[in-house]
C-alpha cells in the first residue's frame, strides 16, 4: 500500500514492511504501459540517417524501391546471350565478338545480338538482349572478340531487379535496435531521416555532503561519487539520456528541486532509505507517491518507488553495490520500456555448476555475485554493499529465489554475466 502523510517521516524508525520482488516489478510495469499505453513507448523523432545506430526504429521500415533497380553483373567478365556459349569448353572454343563494355555507373548503350558481347565489371548493368555473364576466367580474351571455353545457363552471375529488396517489403520491424548493417540497409532504400522511439531522459539524484564530484582525489572524511558515473553509464546502455549536473547537498529544498527536474525517469541515489538524513523518502510521500519503499531482496533492500509530478522516482541505496542491484531490477528496466526496448536484463545466461555453497535466508530474493573458474562459478566471499570492487572481480550474478535456502556445491545455476 502507499504511504500516508501520517507515515511521511519513516527516519530512524525501520521499514514497516518490505515488498516482494515480484510485486515490486508487477508495480512497475503497471506504471510504464500507464506512461506509455500498451503497447506504444515514448514519442516518436526523426534523427539523420548517420545518427541512427544504436536507436529503436519507431515504425516499421518499408522500401518504396526495388534494390537493385536494374539486372547488374555479379562478376567481371562479358555480358551475352546464354544460347550462344551452348557446347562451349577448352576443347571447343566459341567465338563472339566483343561490341562495348558496361561499368559501374556507365552503362553500355546498345543492345547485344546474337554472336556479340560486352565487356562487364562487377556491379554494372546488364545490357539489353543479353541474359548471362561469362567470368573472364572462362575465355581467352582477344582485341575485338573473345573464345569462350564454358558455357553459361539463362541468368547465370546476373543479380536480378528486387532481388536483395523488393519495392514494398518491409526490411525492418518497428522495435527494433539499430545496428550498423541496418543503417546500410535504410540507406540503400533511400533513407535520409529515421522515426526512432525518443530516448528517455533520466534526471540523476546524487545525495550527499560526504561526497566529492566525480574526478576528484578522495580527501579527509570525503569520498567520491562514484554512483553519478556509474549510473550514467548504465542509463546509456539501456537507451536513455542521463543528466547529472552534480553531487546534490543532503538538504530537503535541493533534493526536492533536483528531482522536479524536467525528466521522464528520476533516479535518486543516497537518502532514500530510514536515515536521520534520508530526506528523499519524505519528499516523495508529501509531494507525490511513494508506492514502495523497502524491498525484500539482498542487496538492494532499501530500494523505494514512486511518482512525481507524472514521472517515475527511482529511490536507489548509496551503497554502490545495492545502487547497481536496485537499477538492475528496477530502473533499468522502466528506461528500456520507456525507450521501446525489452524490459529483459541486457545479459546472457550460461547454465554452470556451483563451484561452493550459496546460503540465502527464506522470504528474500539474494542476488550474489560469482566468477566463472573452470568452467564453475564460484561465489565472492564478499559481503558488503559498499564493495564496488566486487562487481568489477565478479563474472556476473547468480539469484536465489525467496523459497530458497541456498544451493549446495555442484547445483546448476543460471548465471547472468556481466560482459
Amino acid at each position: 500500500m502507499p504511504h500516508t502523510p501520517e507515515t511521511a517521516d519513516v527516519r530512524m524508525r525501520g521499514f514497516a514492511r518490505r515488498t516482494t520482488v515480484d510485486d515490486a516489478l508487477k508495480w512497475l510495469d503497471e506504471q510504464t504501459e500507464r506512461l506509455t499505453g500498451v503497447a506504444v513507448p515514448l514519442a516518436t523523432e526523426a534523427v539523420p540517417l548517420d545518427g541512427a545506430a544504436g536507436r529503436v526504429l519507431a515504425v516499421d521500415a518499408t522500401s518504396p524501391v526495388d534494390v537493385p533497380a536494374f539486372d547488374r553483373s555479379m562478376m567481371d567478365g562479358f555480358a551475352l546471350r546464354s544460347a550462344d556459349t551452348i557446347g562451349a569448353s577448352a576443347y571447343n572454343r566459341l567465338e563472339i565478338g566483343v561490341i562495348g563494355k558496361s561499368m559501374p555507373g556507365r552503362p553500355f548503350s546498345g543492345t547485344v545480338g546474337p554472336g556479340q558481347a560486352v565487356r562487364i565489371m562487377t556491379g554494372a548493368p546488364l545490357p539489353d538482349g543479353a541474359d548471362a555473364v561469362l567470368p573472364a576466367e572462362m575465355v581467352e580474351i582477344g582485341d575485338d572478340r573473345i573464345l569462350a571455353q564454358g558455357d553459361v545457363s539463362p541468368g547465370k552471375h546476373v543479380g536480378r531487379i528486387g532481388e536483395d529488396i523488393a519495392a514494398g517489403t518491409v526490411v525492418l520491424p518497428a522495435g527494433r535496435v539499430l545496428r550498423p548493417q541496418d543503417v546500410g540497409v535504410l540507406s540503400s532504400i533511400g533513407t535520409a531521416e529515421v522515426p526512432v522511439v525518443r530516448q528517455p531522459r533520466v534526471r540523476i539524484v546524487v545525495t550527499g555532503n560526504e561526497l566529492l564530484p566525480a574526478g576528484s582525489k578522495p580527501e579527509s572524511n570525503k569520498i567520491v561519487d562514484s554512483n553519478g558515473p556509474m549510473l550514467s553509464a548504465l542509463v546509456r546502455r539501456d537507451g536513455g539520456t542521463a543528466v547529472h549536473p552534480g553531487v546534490v547537498p543532503d538538504e530537503p529544498e535541493a533534493i526536492l528541486e533536483a528531482i522536479r527536474s524536467e525528466a521522464d525517469v528520476v533516479l535518486v541515489s543516497g537518502g532514500s532509505s530510514v536515515g536521520e538524513e534520508d530526506y528523499a523518502p519524505a519528499l516523495l510521500i508529501e509531494h507525490g507517491e511513494l508506492a514502495i519503499h523497502g524491498i525484500a531482496m539482498r542487496p538492494s533492500s532499501p530500494t523505494g518507488m514512486g511518482r512525481l509530478d507524472g514521472r517515475l522516482v527511482f529511490l536507489l541505496p548509496g551503497n554502490p553495490v545495492s545502487c547497481l542491484c536496485a537499477y538492475d531490477f528496477f530502473a533499468g528496466r522502466a528506461i528500456r520500456v520507456l525507450g521501446g526496448r525489452s524490459g529483459d536484463w541486457p545479459y546472457r545466461r550460461h547454465r554452470l555448476p556451483l563451484v561452493r555453497k550459496i546460503a540465502s535466508a527464506v522470504g528474500r530474493l539474494d542476488c550474489t555475485r560469482v566468477r566463472v573458474v573452470d568452467n564453475g562459478a564460484e561465489p565472492l566471499a564478499i559481503a558488503g554493499a559498499s564493495m564496488l570492487t566486487s562487481t568489477t572481480r565478479a563474472d556476473g550474478f547468480v539469484l536465489v529465489p525467496p523459497d530458497s535456502e541456498g544451493y549446495p556445491p555442484g547445483t546448476e545455476v543460471d548465471v547472468y554475466l556481466y560482459d
